[in-house]
């Protein structure tokens, strides 16, 4: 048995899932481990193999795709300090010029309805470089647009181009990293992600610089997207690979037997590609490993297409994911905190903070990021929690783990969240002192990241037959969550104040929300487990992808 160093050489394991999101983890002779469990999913014997690829390749690519989850979302959302300079240069009131913010909000969701199914069929790498372009193109027609509704446009072009990045760092995390490794890298991404929302900050100091112009901002943006799509094109990869599974001599013991049976049975099911990497398929007998693509090979800007994937099917596959609890508690998680707590609080802030008693400068409605910062920055020393509780909780339940074992750590910041929005509610009602206003951010966004991470780390654990169609229905779910709140919140608070609408509506579906947690430790097996015996799992499983299921 060898402890896992990623590099050294090529991993092996024997682990393996029962029923989804069971998964037999215990170590065996010559399996590589981590934690006190053996490495799934189970590696081929080829250096292509991406989960076989070095820990600072790995690294790098999920630096460059959080860097873009985070450009975007800074773009998006952090924009909407200019929410009061758009109604006066465009000559429209506050909740029209709050729509550059929501509705491009919607299309970051809408927008993976197509790009999606262009990195399955066409790859990651020239699908994520094709989304890159239309975001800095998009970016730049914001800043040369002169009337509203050139610029609205342009938004929108922005959000539906960037929309991929909220599903391929999932997607790359899902295609690189070992089960144990995951809940911590989906950590960093979301905290990138969620971070945009800083972009607030120097978007209110540019202002500074270009008085009352939001110009400045859009071409900063725009030079920082053609860097991204440099570092994209030499850096990143394709991280598709259709995982073929090779089967070792078989071992004297009655389970291994058993093991080599079930891995004989997925192998002979397996389908033949040539526009991805593939690894080779042996019953018997030592494998040949392939040769390492070189770096010169890997910069090519297309990978193929795959034939055997269905364009419009797995759009329309994508709903009926809507059926599975653990997905639609992901939905509902991202969708509430980011439209009745980020949107909330973008929306609100810069008009709030310059009417009194506060009258700030609108060049500084953007410090609330500093309570974005505090908030996310408290949680990342938790980034990796679930995935230790889970290590741990697996060990002593004799190898065998279960998706649940992550949740327990979510305890904390089932309430906490909630109460960040009745603070912040109350704060702005009573016009109370700025630090409540900030200490509500802080508390909400530390709660979020909990909800965001865990609750998508679970639901990859539990159900992971398709996870490409699975992402297409979180992000469109999620986004029309978020829209539907956001976009007539200003109407809402003018006619019913901050405490009713954000310290009591708002808190309150956050609150039943977050509850669930308690359902899905106590049944989620339950659920898992008679999901796995539906219609809904065999049609899901009927066109399941090589190496989009462990």
């Amino acid at each position: 048995m060898a402890d896992h160093k990623a590099g050294r050489h090529l991993v092996h394991s024997h682990a393996h899932e029962d029923i989804p999101g069971t998964v037999d983890c215990k170590v065996v002779e010559g399996d590589d481990s981590a934690y006190g469990q053996a490495l799934f999913p189970v590696p081929a014997d080829d250096p292509n193999d991406p989960l076989q690829w070095p820990r600072w390749k790995k690294d790098s690519i999920l630096v460059i795709c959080s860097i873009y989850s985070f450009l975007a979302n800074c773009n998006i959302i952090g924009s909407s300090v200019y929410i009061p300079l758009y109604a006066a240069t465009f000559r429209v009131s506050f909740p029209v010029a709050s729509q550059t913010s929501s509705y491009p909000n919607l299309c970051f969701g809408l927008g993976t309805i197509l790009l999606i199914p262009m990195y399955m069929k066409f790859g990651r790498r020239p699908t994520m470089l094709f989304s890159q372009l239309l975001y800095a193109f998009g970016t730049l027609g914001c800043a040369v647009a002169n009337d509203y509704n050139s610029f609205l446009a342009c938004r929108i072009i922005v959000a539906l181009g960037s929309s991929v990045c909220e599903a391929l760092p999932v997607q790359c995390v899902n295609d690189i990293y070992f089960l144990h490794e995951r809940g911590k890298r989906i950590s960093y991404y979301t905290v990138a992600l969620c971070l945009g929302g800083i972009g607030a900050l120097p978007a209110g100091y540019m202002l500074n610089a270009a008085p009352h112009n939001h110009k400045l901002f859009f071409y900063v943006h725009f030079a920082f997207a053609m860097a991204l799509f440099i570092a994209t094109f030499f850096l990143v990869p394709e991280t598709m690979y259709k995982r073929r599974v090779r089967i070792s001599p078989p071992s004297s013991v009655a389970s291994d037997e058993a093991l080599h049976e079930k891995h004989a049975h997925v192998a002979a099911q397996a389908v033949d590609t040539s526009h991805v990497n593939t690894a080779n398929v042996e019953l018997s007998g030592p494998a040949v490993q392939p040769a390492r693509h070189s770096y010169v090979s890997t910069l090519k800007p297309w990978s193929g297409v795959d034939p055997d994937i269905q364009f419009f099917g797995m759009i329309l596959r994508s709903f009926s994911y809507f059926f599975v609890p653990q997905v639609l508690w992901v939905i509902t998680s991202f969708g509430i905190y980011i439209g009745c707590a980020a949107l909330a609080f973008n929306y609100t802030f810069p008009i709030l903070i310059v009417q009194p008693p506060y009258l700030w400068t609108q060049s500084s409605a953007g410090l609330l990021a500093i309570a974005f910062i505090i908030g996310y920055g408290l949680s990342i020393p938790f980034a990796n929690s679930s995935d230790r509780l889970a290590a741990r909780l697996t060990v002593k339940n004799n190898g065998i783990r279960e998706a649940e074992m992550r949740l327990g750590v979510m305890l904390p910041a089932m309430l906490v969240g909630p109460a960040g929005l009745v603070v912040y509610g109350m704060v702005a009602q009573k016009q109370l002192h700025w630090v409540g206003l900030f200490a509500g951010v802080a508390m909400l966004d530390w709660s979020a990241l909990f909800y965001f991470t865990f609750t998508l780390a679970y639901a990859m654990d539990a159900y992971n037959a398709n996870m490409s169609e699975m992402l297409i229905a979180m992000n469109i779910g999620k986004n029309a969550i978020s829209f539907g709140l956001g976009f007539s919140l200003l109407e809402w608070i003018m006619e019913k104040g901050y405490a009713t609408i954000i310290a009591g509506a708002f808190a309150g579906v956050l609150l039943i929300n977050n509850l669930m947690l308690f359902v899905f430790m106590w049944k989620g097996k339950s659920i898992r487990v008679y999901l796995s015996k539906t219609w809904l799992a065999k049609m899901h499983g009927s066109r399941a992808v090589r190496g989009e299921v462990a």
